[in-house]
């Protein structure tokens, strides 16, 4: 095992190296520059000396290689640079917006479990009777409505029609009322938790049809077992593995920042300082915010990994 949490972490390396790079073009090639976007229409008054001296000022009259390895550098000593648009470290924006995603991160993936996985079970083991078509009819809904669409259904049912969800733009932080932030972010969990819970179901659907037509199974029928217990001790710990791999990996996406919900119910999070970071080409920040999200998916991954060997004692990664 030891051997092996190495060996993954050496990989993340030249994963974590790749994502750099490719982020560090990307926000480049995106119409206009830092300076444009903060002075607007004000850019088109900068003399040539006045634009090349802001240029200067923030480091753009380089190479780009080698505003990629000065990057690099402060980045291995632990320093993901400056917001110049906001005049503060990206790790402190981070770290101030990440507790805002990983609460609604959470909060969705438990109730996508709670929904999903019932769910999954109840339609496998009553397959083809009306709650299987239900479950089947709710997983297809979940999976086809976009989460743009559904969150603005939420708000416009919720806040305008019936007044009950919070005005969006208020929000607050947990330990300063909890009650107000649970209400203003059940909402965009449940909008997430949907179409997740979707996946979920049918993952667990799938997974228990297959486990229920091994042979074991058949033989712990045999045996006069019941069925509550062939489920619960045989069919449902092998059923999981498919779903904790799935779990992992929309856990993963969702802390990368669930950019439209958090921008449509006005939570926060790493989502929208992302969002607001592209726009206003605020380089330092995208390249931090998308490094910090790629280690939180690799790390999430090999967490996944691990547990395997929890649930199912035949996965051993030894020596």
């Amino acid at each position: 095992m030891t051997r092996y949490l190495v060996q993954r972490f050496i990989s993340l390396i030249p994963m974590l190296v790749g994502v750099s790079i490719l982020v560090f073009i990307a926000i480049r090639l995106v119409p206009g520059d830092l300076i444009t976007a903060q002075l607007g229409t004000e850019a088109g008054m900068l003399s040539d000396a006045q634009r090349a001296s802001l240029e200067a000022y923030y480091g753009l009259d380089k190479p780009p290689v080698e505003q990629y390895f000065s990057w690099m550098s402060d980045v291995l000593r632990g320093d993901l640079g400056l917001s110049v648009r906001q005049g503060q470290p990206v790790l402190s924006l981070i770290f101030d917006r990440f507790p805002v995603t990983l609460e609604l991160a959470i909060l969705s993936v438990i109730i996508a479990l709670l929904i999903g996985i019932p769910l999954g079970i109840l339609s496998a083991i009553y397959r083809n009777s009306v709650l299987d078509i239900f479950a089947r009819v709710f997983a297809m809904i979940g999976l086809s409505v976009p989460n743009f669409l559904l969150g603005t259904l939420v708000i416009y049912v919720l806040s305008v029609y019936f007044g009950i969800l919070p005005t969006s733009g208020n929000y607050v932080e947990f330990y300063e009322d909890p009650s107000l932030n649970l209400q203003q972010i059940i909402f965009p969990a449940l909008t997430l938790g949907t179409s997740f819970a979707a996946s979920v179901m049918r993952m667990t659907r799938s997974s228990m049809l297959e486990v229920l037509s091994e042979d074991y199974i058949r033989t712990a029928r045999s045996k006069g077992l019941w069925e509550s217990v062939i489920i619960r001790r045989h069919a449902l710990k092998n059923a999981m593995i498919p779903v904790v791999t799935l779990v992992g990996i929309e856990f993963g996406y969702l802390l990368g920042g669930t950019f439209i919900v958090e921008q449509i119910f006005a939570i926060p999070g790493i989502g929208r300082l992302t969002i607001n970071a592209i726009t206003q080409r605020d380089y330092a920040l995208v390249q931090g915010v998308t490094l910090f999200i790629a280690v939180n998916f690799v790390v999430i991954n090999l967490l996944i990994d691990v547990l395997y060997t929890v649930i199912d004692p035949r996965v051993s990664y030894g020596d």
